[in-house]
């Protein structure tokens, strides 16, 4: 049965709040903006590297890398303005650095306010929904190993054996605007994306945590398609879940792609599909839509 809304109708649909960080999240969002206009992307903003890095340390901004990278993917597909987003200069300083995170930390500098910034960079490209951060505040990512403790975005993500992850400092405040999408969403999906590097770090945002945990959505999981080297290496989809409620976010089922990531005891009810695209990589939009969608009932 197909459910009681339907895709491109203006300001319509479910609200659905999704969160994470990358190219894990864009994957959710082109799903999700097949269903619904009303979805708001929650965004880890622990990146210390790349463009995102060196714009952060030179400008004291929130790394605008995965927020340039969400609206891209709730713009119209095809759009010339969103591909010139994601253009990135090879000559000397601009080396590197994706023009529209030279825009985004443009636009946080001339208003002062990151969520206004990314409304202004929303309208710009027409987005369907809305990109928040998960925090307004500068933070760094630490991660307590098997070889001990381990600060920064880009060095977590090359640590195996990785038991917790918390954020320095440890109470950043969220935005209101992503409280309150939480507290009136109708379906909250966390991930896919790098698991303890972007999805647990919004998670550790505690009022997106609390939020989450508080909602009466429904919350699904989304699992990745394989295990990322090193940092959830030998992850089953069981594990990924238990790290989620090891860091305090509960979910009410998971979606995974078993060809790819062995079961486990997840611990919750299981949509297994197979969700990825030809090339093995990615999620395919439309899959993951039509079981995202079902989910709603």
């Amino acid at each position: 049965m197909s459910p009681p809304w339907t895709a491109g109708v203006a300001g319509g649909g479910p609200k659905v709040v999704a969160i994470g960080g990358g190219h894990g999240l864009a994957a959710t969002l082109r799903a999700v903006r097949t269903y619904t206009d009303q979805v708001t992307a929650i965004v880890s903003v622990a990146d210390d590297g790349g463009s995102s890095g060196r714009l952060r340390k030179l400008l004291h901004i929130i790394p605008p890398g995965d927020l340039r990278t969400c609206l891209v993917a709730l713009a119209e597909p095809g759009s010339l303005l969103a591909s010139t987003f994601e253009y990135r200069f090879v000559s000397e300083e601009l080396a590197g650095h994706a023009l529209g995170n030279l825009i985004l930390a443009g636009l946080i500098d001339e208003t002062g306010d990151p969520v206004v910034a990314l409304d202004e960079a929303g309208r710009l490209l027409g987005v369907k929904g809305r990109v928040l951060p998960a925090t307004v505040e500068p933070v760094v990512l630490k991660a307590q190993a098997d070889g001990g403790h381990v600060a920064g975005q880009v060095a977590v993500m090359a640590t195996d054996n990785i038991r917790e992850v918390s954020l320095v400092p440890s109470d950043p405040k969220a935005p209101a605007e992503a409280v309150a999408a939480l507290e009136e969403a109708d379906q909250i999906i966390v991930g896919p994306g790098s698991l303890f590097t972007s999805v647990l770090a919004a998670i550790a945002v505690p009022e997106i945590r609390d939020g989450i945990n508080r909602s009466k959505a429904g919350k699904v999981y989304v699992c990745n398609l394989r295990p990322q080297v090193p940092e959830t290496e030998a992850f089953d989809v069981g594990m990924h879940v238990e790290a989620l409620v090891a860091h305090g976010a509960l979910v009410d089922s998971a979606v995974c792609d078993t060809s790819g990531l062995p079961l486990g005891h997840p611990g919750v009810p299981i949509v297994d599909r197979r969700l990825a695209r030809p090339n093995g990589l990615a999620h395919d939009p439309a899959k993951l839509a039509s079981v995202l969608s079902d989910l709603l009932g």
